[in-house]
């Protein structure tokens, strides 16, 4: 705050609008090159690069993950409740080409991996930790969808000296013991929202409209996900504005200007209580942007990598 009360130029400008070129994306500070005309026109699915897949021994869990190798700074995937560790079609072989080594992993319960245990399932941040570990990872890159951000974050809030920028896309956090948040959460996620068909609820009508096939391609990952129970596990830390503060690492918040689960709105109140916090506005984009808009989401996502390089 200024002596008269205002906010700073530094909080001014994580909500000041600025056009994307060629692509009406609200966003702040970020710069990316324009997309095609239609964003929506069908994207093949790209071969994956060479991998090596395994089950890694953790306690408490044995977790399926995917590791595409390279000596570049490691990146790790987190998917979202309705995915797995094979929901990064779009994203593995852009940023391999970009020189990271991309890591993704399926969470307890999820594809490859051992269902989690109810009455005593750990906290996913700390599997993460411990996965990480076990490969031999240092600092990393992270980049979480929807289910994913709450992870990320968690694992950030213990863990920021590990982390070198933090991408979360699409995240509720509904999960936040804050009265204003809870007001806001309420009024967006209506009664029997969680009982509407998983298309309906992740993916935006713009899309659903656009691209039978690739509401196919994803319902059929969607289906894969599950590998068994996935309730049990819970977070490391309270989700809370002064937790949240805690986070140090530069974090990109990715919204979809269509998302039912977690409209820019609400975004834009988590983003304020995170300190090195930048936010973006994909216009049409439901709660899928990784899969419904990949090309506007691995272009803002490289851009801030590039700019958070160790």
């Amino acid at each position: 705050m200024d002596g008269t009360g205002s906010p700073t130029l530094g909080r001014r400008q994580l909500f000041a609008a600025a056009a994307l070129a060629g692509l009406g994306v609200t966003m702040t500070p970020v710069r990316a090159a324009a997309l095609p005309p239609d964003p929506f026109v069908p994207v093949p699915l790209p071969p994956l690069p060479p991998f090596v897949d395994g089950v890694a021994e953790i306690p408490g869990a044995r977790l399926y993950y995917r590791d595409f190798g390279g000596n570049g700074l490691p990146v790790v995937l987190m998917h979202p409740a309705t995915g797995s560790a094979l929901m990064w079609g779009y994203q593995v072989p852009v940023l391999v080409t970009a020189g990271y080594r991309v890591i993704a992993y399926s969470r307890r319960g999820y594809y490859g991996s051992e269902p989690a245990d109810e009455t005593n399932g750990g906290h996913p941040s700390t599997d993460l930790l411990n996965l990480m570990d076990g490969l031999g990872i240092g600092k990393f890159a992270i980049i979480g969808t929807a289910a994913g951000c709450t992870v990320a974050m968690d694992f950030a809030m213990n863990h920021s000296d590990r982390l070198v920028s933090i991408v979360v896309s699409s995240g509720s956090y509904g999960n936040i013991d804050e009265a204003d948040y809870k007001r806001v959460n309420a009024a967006v996620i209506s009664k029997g929202f969680a009982e509407m068909p998983p298309e309906f609820r992740e993916l935006g009508p713009s899309y659903r409209a656009a691209n039978f096939e690739g509401v196919r391609l994803w319902l059929e990952l969607e289906h894969k996900a599950l590998s068994g129970n996935r309730s049990g596990p819970t977070n490391a830390n309270k989700f809370n504005w002064a937790n949240l503060a805690r986070i140090k690492a530069p974090t990109l918040f990715i919204a979809g200007a269509a998302d039912l689960y977690a409209p820019p709105a609400m975004m834009r109140i988590v983003a304020s209580h995170v300190p090195n916090a930048e936010m973006v506005v994909v216009p049409d984009s439901g709660h899928s942007i990784y899969w419904e808009q990949p090309d506007a989401f691995n272009r803002l996502t490289i851009d801030f990598l590039a700019r958070h390089a160790i």
